[in-house]
C-alpha cells in the first residue's frame, strides 16, 4: 500500500534580498494556520557595514548568527510539532559570512556556526526564490530604504551567485525552486493558487515551479 502524503510541517523560504520571502511566508503561514517566524532585522551594526567601516562586517555577522540561533533554537533539532513557516534558512548566515568575512574572521566564526547549526530544526521543505540582479535592483529602488540603496550591482550579483551555488548543492531538505522574475503571488491570484496546489502534492528532491501558461 503506498504511503499517504503528509504535507510539510516546517517550510523555510530563502533567496536574495527583496525577492519576496517575507510576503510569501506570510501568505503560506496564514493559509496553513502555521506559526510564522520572520528573520530578525534589527542589527545595530548594519549601517556601519553598509558604510564599509573596518570590522563592521564581522560584528554584523556575529550579531545575526546569534539572533537567528536564538529564534530557531526553541524549536529544537527535531521536527516541530506545530506547523511552522520561516522567511529564512539558518544556513543563509554562512552564505553571507563567506561573502563578507576575511579568512581570519571566518576562522573565529566557523566554530560558532557549526555549534549552533546542530541545535536547530531542519525544514521538511525549502522554497528557494530566485530573481536576476535587474529585478532585485528595481525592487530595492521601490522600497526606498537608504541603507539598501548603498548595495552595489556587483555585490548583488555576488549574492545571487552565492545563493545559486549553495542551492545547486543543497540536499538537507526537499527543495522547490521558483524564479520570481515573472511571478507575482500578491498581484496575480492565479500564480498563488497554482503554488498552493503544487504544495498540496509531494515534492521530492529538487523540483522547479512554473505556473501554467508561462514559457
Amino acid at each position: 500500500m503506498p504511503d499517504l502524503f503528509e504535507p510539510p510541517r516546517y517550510i523555510a523560504i530563502e533567496g536574495p534580498i527583496r525577492v519576496g520571502k517575507s510576503t510569501l511566508a506570510g501568505i503560506l503561514a496564514e493559509r496553513m494556520g502555521a506559526r510564522l517566524l520572520r528573520e530578525p532585522e534589527e542589527n545595530r551594526h548594519l549601517n556601519a557595514f553598509y558604510a564599509g567601516q573596518p570590522g563592521a562586517a564581522f560584528r554584523a555577522q556575529m550579531y545575526f548568527l546569534q539572533s537567528r540561533y536564538q529564534q530557531l533554537a526553541p524549536w529544537g533539532p527535531g521536527r516541530p510539532r506545530d506547523p511552522l513557516v520561516s522567511d529564512y534558512l539558518f544556513e543563509k548566515d554562512k552564505i553571507f559570512a563567506c561573502l563578507n568575512l576575511s579568512d581570519d574572521e571566518l576562522e573565529v566564526y566557523n566554530p560558532y556556526y557549526e555549534m549552533f547549526h546542530g541545535q536547530i530544526p531542519v525544514p521538511d521543505l525549502v522554497i528557494y526564490l530566485q530573481a536576476g540582479v535587474p529585478v532585485l535592483r528595481e525592487r530595492l529602488a521601490r522600497r526606498r530604504m537608504p541603507a539598501e540603496r548603498e548595495l552595489s550591482p556587483e555585490y548583488l550579483a555576488e549574492v545571487v551567485r552565492a545563493y545559486d551555488h549553495f542551492f545547486a548543492h543543497y540536499a538537507q531538505s526537499d527543495l522547490l525552486v521558483i524564479d520570481t522574475s515573472e511571478i507575482d503571488f500578491v498581484e496575480r491570484n492565479e500564480d498563488l493558487r497554482e503554488l498552493l496546489h503544487r504544495l498540496s502534492e509531494p515534492i521530492k528532491g529538487t523540483q522547479y515551479f512554473l505556473p501554467l501558461g508561462r514559457d
